[in-house]
């Protein structure tokens, strides 16, 4: 409905997303408990807080459709898989005789378990090693054409080209370690073709991959053909962009219409970024990984200090004065977990028309006292648009 309401002006949003920072609690604290956030904090007490679902209550999201959720999408009707956010993440598209999935190289052994399903965190420099040694050596697969692009760190982006191609498919990533590798599977008759051709490449790749020391093997997930989704510009007349580091987040981001900013690696990178473009765009997306890699990692005590890191930057985001700053998180990523959850988000929300509330800090607890209650995250996008005063009334 919002769409409907949609009006231009000159006010200005950013949306933080900090990956996976929701918790659960170790000696007593969850990590944004444990970790000292003065600046958020202080969000938190000026503005209006909540806790937002992704998708559903008790649903575990994927990172696709919990920032599909973020940007305003229904994620249960928008489903968008994996593999297309990354194909795009790595500036490619995806025709319509094509399928993209996003791959992992991984270790494996002999018997064909999945040791390490990151490969010890291939640096991004060996994989575009690998991924260049794989490309020259499995060019086809009978008649279509394949090729490995390389991400970061331990991912990259298989793209099949042919006739005949469906992305109705089962992944090969067994999505634990020490369990065997999966054989790609149709899950529509129409993919027997699609599955025969990636259960060969991926026996193809560990013949290529023998050998070497960390990356023995590739598993992959989230097929996907091309995505069909409406974007911000045209949703909400928005001038958006997204300042991301990894791939997957650039590539969903492009999805919605977003442009993306060359940023670096690394967070102060990143807000300098910021700085530089935040008079040229009036909806700006940036998003913070290193604390959802903690929390899959299972190092409580690094993802409290990466929260830190983040907040020890809050003061320079405020300086740029948004008329809307919004921050949450896409999921939980619990250490004590080392996986995505179903726990509902903290979320705040400082604009000049918000509401203050019983909030005093940026936590899970205290975000569930805010005004805003418990929503889904769909909603986040109209309360943005809304504090903006990019919505006109609706009815008489």
């Amino acid at each position: 409905m919002t769409a409907s309401l949609a009006r231009r002006s000159d006010s200005r949003i950013i949306l933080v997303v900090l990956d996976g920072v929701g918790g659960l609690p170790r000696g007593g604290t969850t990590e944004l408990e444990a970790a000292s956030t003065p600046g958020l904090d202080a969000l938190a007490r000026e503005g209006a807080c909540g806790l937002t679902i992704p998708v559903l209550p008790g649903v575990t999201p994927g990172s696709g459709p919990s920032h599909l959720a973020l940007f305003g999408y229904d994620p249960v009707v928008h489903e968008i898989e994996r593999g297309a956010l990354e194909v795009y993440g790595v500036g490619q598209t995806l025709d319509a005789d094509q399928i993209g999935a996003r791959g992992n190289f991984c270790s494996i052994d002999e018997k064909g378990i999945v040791r390490d399903r990151r490969a010890g965190r291939l640096s991004t420099e060996e994989n575009s090693r690998l991924c260049a040694l794989l490309s020259d050596k499995i060019r086809k697969v009978d008649d279509v054409g394949v090729q490995f692009i390389p991400g970061k760190e331990h991912r990259l982006v298989l793209l099949l080209t042919g006739e005949g191609l469906n992305p109705m498919l089962t992944d090969t990533d067994p999505h634990e370690e020490m369990k065997h590798y999966a054989a790609c599977a149709a899950v529509d008759p129409r993919a027997e073709k699609s599955a025969d051709v990636v259960n060969r490449l991926t026996e193809q790749a560990l013949s290529v991959l023998r050998g070497e020391k960390q990356a023995t093997g590739i598993i992959l997930r989230g097929f996907s053909g091309k995505p069909d989704v409406p974007t911000l510009r045209d949703l909400h007349l928005l001038t958006p962009c997204a300042i991301a580091t990894y791939p997957m987040y650039k590539g969903i981001a492009s999805l919605v219409g977003m442009d993306i900013i060359d940023c670096g690696n690394t967070l102060l990178d990143q807000v300098v970024s910021l700085e530089g473009v935040f008079g040229r765009y009036d909806f700006i997306y940036f998003h913070y990984k290193a604390t959802d890699m903690a929390g899959e990692d299972g190092d409580f005590d690094r993802k409290v200090r990466l929260i830190e890191e983040f907040d020890s930057l809050v003061s320079r985001i405020r300086r740029l004065e948004p008329d809307v700053l919004a921050i949450t998180g896409d999921h939980s990523t619990p250490a004590l977990m080392k996986k995505h959850s179903w726990h509902p988000n903290p979320f705040l929300l400082v604009s000049p028309y918000a509401r203050a509330d019983r909030a005093v800090r940026f936590t899970e607890t205290e975000c569930s006292r805010g005004c805003l209650g418990t929503f889904e995250a769909k909603h986040a996008m109209s309360l943005m648009l809304a504090h903006a005063g990019k919505l006109e009334k609706y009815g008489a």
